[in-house]
């Protein structure tokens, strides 16, 4: 009998489940780039809706929303505002400079997060010698700090900033649903705080393809455009929406079961003799960091011994992520193989 492989490495390696592969194949599609396809249209409203926003554009990643957005937001000579180790900044191939040739104030978060006052500091004066904020980007839950959450209260603190110095607030929010279910908060504050969300389909969510980027009708419609230079632009894409549509429906409350799983392996890694530290868990990341004697790649090879796959995150820091694929039973074998090292 041939063990099953157990993928740790990211929530976006997750399949459809057969139920998702169903409401795909009967999807009712026509061609998206004419705005005829009523499934592309039905996921994109159901997003806006849920968000309190108006309207939405399908994209087949979280990385095209967001630069997307960001070319929508600024003009080159401008500057965006994100914490330092932000997705829109460290893994979307200097995306920012390339489309919206703007430059980019890098602040340093509490795991990821930032407060009113940092941004508030950060907003640049009206002088010649210096580029105009354009735009300030949050992400929750943020991945380099572990699965953070944002409390609402301080999101709000930061979009009183934004508002008061008229700069547009624009939320990454490829993993907004584990925070929402993690916080018990609600999606539709979300709408009412930020100006644009992108929605990522593809991670916990189980969805194969897609991202959603929300905002109101205006900016929405000026999207269009930007998304097809950047090659966005889908034909039959309603049987990805689908997909998008069903995991909206069946996979979101599902969370808390990846909730429960990262953090039960949180505990069982804090226990471990060659574990330096761990991050505080609050959703479906758990990252923690080895002591030097433990050199990561030996630790990654013994994980694969036992069919098990891990990403390295830097010098002797390694990432588990929790997801659709990965149940109770796969977790006794998690623990079993970090006891046999």
């Amino acid at each position: 009998m041939t063990t099953s492989v157990i993928d740790l490495r990211s929530d976006t390696v997750t399949r459809p489940t057969p139920a998702m592969l169903e409401a795909m194949f009967q999807a009712r599609v026509g061609d998206d780039v004419y705005e005829e396809d009523p499934t592309v249209r039905a996921l994109e409203q159901e997003a806006a809706d849920r968000f309190g926003l108006e309207a939405g554009l399908f994209c087949p990643s979280g990385t095209m929303t967001n630069q997307i957005a960001i070319k929508a937001h600024t003009e080159p000579l401008s500057e965006v505002i994100c914490e330092q180790t932000s997705h829109i900044y460290l893994w979307e191939v200097g995306g920012i400079a390339f489309h919206s040739g703007a430059s980019v104030a890098l602040l340093p978060g509490n795991r990821g997060r930032l407060t009113a006052a940092q941004v508030e500091a950060a907003i640049r004066p009206q002088n010649v010698h210096y580029p105009t904020t354009s735009l300030i980007s949050l992400e929750n839950t943020h991945n380099r700090g572990g699965g953070s959450c944002y409390e609402l209260a301080e999101i709000g603190a930061i979009a009183e900033v934004a508002q008061r110095h008229r700069i547009p607030l624009h939320l990454d929010g490829a993993r907004i649903f584990n925070a929402l279910v993690a916080t018990g908060q609600d999606a539709r504050e979300y709408g009412r705080l930020f100006d644009t969300v992108s929605v990522c389909l593809s991670k916990g969510l189980g969805a194969p393809v897609g991202s959603v980027l929300l905002g109101s009708q205006t900016f929405i419609q000026k999207t269009k455009r930007i998304r097809k230079v950047m090659g966005g632009g889908m034909r039959q894409a309603g049987y990805l929406a689908a997909a998008g549509l069903y995991a909206l429906h069946h996979h979101v409350d599902r969370l808390a079961d990846d909730h429960r799983r990262a953090r039960q392996l949180g505990t069982a890694l804090a226990s471990r003799p060659y574990v330096a530290e761990v991050l505080p868990v609050e959703t479906n990341l758990v990252i923690f960091r080895l002591h030097d004697t433990t050199p990561a790649d030996g630790f990654l090879a013994h994980l694969e011994q036992h069919g098990i796959k891990a990403s390295s995150f830097g010098p002797q820091m390694i990432r588990f992520v929790t997801h659709l694929d990965v149940d109770d039973a796969m977790l006794t074998r998690i623990e079993e193989a970090l006891a046999a090292l």
